[in-house]
């Protein structure tokens, strides 16, 4: 058994890397083989916080098998501390025993940032050139890595209501990508001043209300809402939804039991069932189409799902096994 750490992590697995492995969850998933049942959230009102539970199986012609657990507390931000600490644990399909104990963290960041790559790369428009971040927390690194990895976009935008974190945001994103991208950051003062002039827009909080005009997005359009993972958080505006042409989940099940993005709308009726496409692996296997036209709007909403964890992870712990990379424990 070994610990990766994120350095080890990053050292073996590109951006790339992960949004293929998304890719192939997201297959497995829709083919129905996983065991993936729905996460187990504990609130603990006391501290702001939440920690879940994520186990699973993943098929396939590679087995995999793990436990993520990960906490969700908003007021680490102030103090300097991730905001979704997380430990994962991988397991040997075929004995069950414990293989590697990995940063779920930054596993967690690289995979959220991968599924929405994953979509990015289905579903945006192959010329799409400008983009909009909202929520630059312990996620958005990777959910800009992950755009910039799919579409060669010119200019980013970035908003918090905190500018000076914004501000902070773009300067560590010029020194992340400079060697590696061209694209140019932009802090705005608010979301709806370029929301009408991007292609790609990515909310990434846990906002009880949209995070945007929706009555302003324009005719292709594509949108990833990936922040909010519970019936009582909202990023997406119900206008986007009614006026998108595609609307696609990771996986069904978790999206109407958990996403108040989707779960709100068509609790009043303002959104039908019927609008929304299915999930994203239904597209990757190529049983359903995507968009259709240049002037589609298209959106995918991901509240997660181990499936991504496990298969990310499984890749991760073989790469290091090959390469005898991390700190073997007794």
């Amino acid at each position: 058994m070994r610990y990766l750490s994120k350095a080890n992590i990053q050292s073996l697995f590109t951006m790339t890397q992960a949004i293929q492995a998304d890719k192939l969850a997201l297959s497995l998933s829709t083919k129905g083989d996983t065991t993936i049942p729905l996460r187990t959230n504990v609130d603990i009102p006391k501290y702001n916080g939440q920690s879940l539970t994520m186990p699973g199986y993943v098929g396939g012609a590679s087995p995999a098998l793990g436990i993520k657990i990960i906490s969700i507390y908003p007021d680490n931000l102030a103090k300097d501390l991730p905001s979704s600490p997380a430990t994962m644990i991988a397991l040997d399909a075929k004995t069950g025993i414990v293989s590697a104990i990995l940063d779920g963290t930054y596993l967690t960041q690289l995979r959220t940032g991968a599924v929405q790559g994953a979509a990015t790369d289905l579903l945006a428009r192959q010329d799409a050139k400008t983009a909009l971040l909202i929520g630059p927390g312990g996620q958005a690194m990777t959910q800009l890595e992950a755009m910039l990895t799919v579409r060669n976009l010119k200019l980013v935008y970035i908003f918090d209501r905190d500018q000076k974190r914004a501000q902070a945001f773009v300067q560590r994103a010029k020194t992340n990508f400079q060697t590696k991208f061209t694209t140019a950051f932009a802090t705005v003062t608010s979301p709806n001043e370029v929301v009408a002039k991007v292609d790609i827009i990515t909310t990434v909080t846990t906002a009880k209300q949209p995070t945007f005009d929706g009555s302003l997005v324009q005719p292709g359009t594509h949108i990833n809402g990936v922040g909010a993972y519970t019936p009582a958080m909202q990023e997406l505006p119900v206008a986007a939804l009614q006026k998108a042409d595609h609307i696609f989940v990771d996986t069904l099940a978790g999206a109407l039991a958990e996403a108040g993005d989707l779960m709100m709308p068509l609790a009043t009726g303002e959104l039908a069932k019927s609008a929304i496409d299915g999930e994203l692996g239904a597209l990757v296997n190529q049983d359903i189409p995507g968009r259709q036209s240049p002037t589609d709007i298209t959106v995918f909403k991901t509240v997660g799902t181990a499936a991504l964890d496990i298969v990310v992870a499984d890749q991760i712990v073989k790469a290091a096994e090959a390469q005898h990379i991390g700190v073997e424990l007794q």
